[in-house]
């Protein structure tokens, strides 16, 4: 038989992972410790405890415990044993979702503009995560609008141009109508302009629209000026004032009596492309920083495009282990 108390004086002062379990051994809940001996214990000592908690502690029967060499080993544990687990006290989001990204095969000789949901380590630029297939379709056709780059996804040489060459819409690659080095710039002004480097891209436009217009090539001259103000609109319909980092996600948190919400935005290039929210009906009565710290956890787990920086309004208890996590789950 499992005697709490005479298990909770085994606990070793070393970081590690424990696991709560009810009486018919399931995993009510999965936490991380620096102290596995400090953490534990405290759930059973007789101090001010949210309701949440003391309903968590009235389950537990047994628990067991995994030792780690740091807390940044401890945190990964945590993460995957929640993921597996899925424990009822812990804080979890209710799907998986992919985001769609904005790819651009840089390595093929006339470059593509997709969208997909899948990152891979290809050689390929992937611009995101938007938090709709809508947003991002919408930048796509905005890009093949403004930039007569191909249409097709799959690029092969060809007897003959398609329509979108006719319509001007393509400068048909296929036929070899333009060279790889003018095409590249093309795809250079764009993967400039989804980083947010609008003054960059503007700057090019203008010397463009200069150099046609001493050539007396006004129809070309007045395609970039149309092509200039899309661009000055579309950045300034995305744009954040304050925040001048290329890759931010911003959390946010707001409470009512019945639930809570998580509120995640994306700003990519001082520009907000998307935002998500998570509704969490079973945490109203937690701690702020402990639902932020469990969200961060499992929202990053599964996602392979990490920004360099989340902005938060609380400050997380194992921030540090985080940033370790994170940082080490980038460089990947």
């Amino acid at each position: 038989m499992f005697n709490i108390e005479e298990e909770l004086k085994k606990l070793p002062e070393k970081p590690g992972v424990y696991i709560m379990k009810d009486k018919e051994d399931n995993i009510i809940y999965v936490g991380k410790a620096i102290s596995l001996k400090n953490r534990v214990r405290s759930y059973f000592r007789k101090t001010n405890k949210t309701q949440r908690i003391l309903n968590m502690v009235s389950l537990i029967d047994h628990f067991e415990y995994i030792v780690v060499d740091n807390e940044a080993e401890a945190l990964i544990l945590e993460c995957n044993l929640i993921k597996q687990n899925r424990p009822k006290f812990n804080v979890l989001l209710k799907d998986d979702k992919t985001y769609p990204y904005i790819k651009i095969d840089i390595k093929s000789d006339y470059p593509g503009v997709f969208i997909t949901r899948k990152l891979i380590n290809d050689g390929s630029k992937y611009f995101g995560p938007y938090a709709s297939p809508g947003a991002a379709k919408e930048m796509v056709d905005f890009i093949k609008q403004k930039y007569k780059i191909r249409q097709c996804k799959n690029f092969k040489y060809s007897d003959r141009p398609c329509l979108n060459y006719h319509i001007k819409r393509c400068l048909a690659p296929c036929m070899g109508y333009i060279s790889k080095e003018e095409y590249r710039k093309q795809i250079n002004e764009i993967i400039d302009f989804l980083d947010g480097k609008k003054e960059k891209v503007i700057k090019e436009i203008e010397k463009q629209m200069k150099e046609a217009s001493e050539k007396l090539d006004f129809e070309q001259a007045a395609y970039l000026r149309d092509k200039k103000i899309a661009i000055e609109r579309v950045s300034e319909k995305q744009k954040v004032s304050n925040i001048s980092e290329n890759n931010i996600d911003v959390i946010g948190i707001a409470k009512s009596e019945f639930e809570v919400c998580v509120e995640i935005f994306f700003v990519r290039g001082s520009k907000m492309i998307g935002r998500e929210h998570y509704f969490f009906p079973e945490l109203k009565d937690m701690d702020d920083k402990e639902i932020l710290g469990g969200f961060i956890k499992q929202y990053y787990l599964s996602k392979d495009n990490i920004p360099n920086k989340i902005m938060l309004r609380e400050e997380l208890e194992d921030k540090e282990a985080i940033q370790q996590w994170l940082t080490k789950k980038s460089r990947k």
